[in-house]
């Protein structure tokens, strides 16, 4: 049985890929998807053509691998240890990308790199405070350039943090906080941090009787 994780960075260190024991192939990085859904729903056609990203929450490094490979200086972000050492094995021979161990505003608030792109798919937006992180994000944004994330829709009516425990119900004691609102919550948000553009929805599921995607981006002012 997997030892339980005392920390919120232990917990994100057994996140994808679940293929199996031992050391795994690294995955493919030909398609850039935003939703729960293969092949549903937009591409890394919403970034743009960025020269510069970030993303936020990396985990195993394909879509910041997918974007590296068509030109774009990708600095790839995660909290776990694990996560990252096993991206930095998958991916060293791949030109102009970066993984960097920290968390997501730490980062932002230290590093003085600005960005063409930040982006998030099911990553650090949706488990990070966005009072927090939503001004960090907007400072660190080149002119024109785009943020954009994606995550869970959320239910309806149920909106702010979502406390979990994140061993389970018999595990060790360990909070793992998701945000959720509505697209029109997040889209005033945007704009009071001085985002312009903002296109927030909740992309419906192939069979619109699953759980749908929450789809949010905006732009920094030319």
């Amino acid at each position: 049985m997997p030892r339980a994780a005392t920390t919120l960075s232990e917990y994100w260190d057994t996140y994808r890929p679940h293929r199996g024991d031992g050391e795994q192939p690294r995955p493919a990085a030909d398609v850039f998807g935003w939703t729960q859904y293969d092949g549903h729903g937009p591409g890394a056609e919403l970034l743009g053509t960025p020269s510069t990203a970030l993303e936020l929450g990396s985990a195993e490094g394909k879509e910041a691998a997918y974007l590296a490979h068509r030109g774009t200086e990708v600095t790839a972000l995660d909290f776990s240890a694990t996560q990252i050492a096993r991206a930095r094995r998958w991916w060293h021979d791949t030109p102009g990308l970066t993984f960097v161990e920290a968390e997501a505003c730490a980062h932002l608030a230290a590093a003085p790199a600005s960005y063409d792109a930040i982006y998030s798919i099911w990553g650090a937006c949706w488990f990070t405070d966005p009072d927090q992180l939503v001004p960090l994000i907007a400072r660190r944004l080149n002119p024109g350039g785009v943020f954009a994330f994606s995550q869970a829709e959320p239910i309806q009516g149920h909106y702010g943090p979502e406390p979990m425990y994140g061993n389970g119900l018999a595990g060790r004691k360990l909070v793992v906080v998701r945000w959720a609102y509505s697209p029109e919550w997040w889209a005033d948000l945007l704009k009071r941090h001085g985002l312009t553009d903002t296109d927030a929805q909740i992309l419906p599921a192939p069979d619109p009787q699953d759980v749908g995607t929450l789809l949010v981006r905006a732009r920094a002012p030319e």
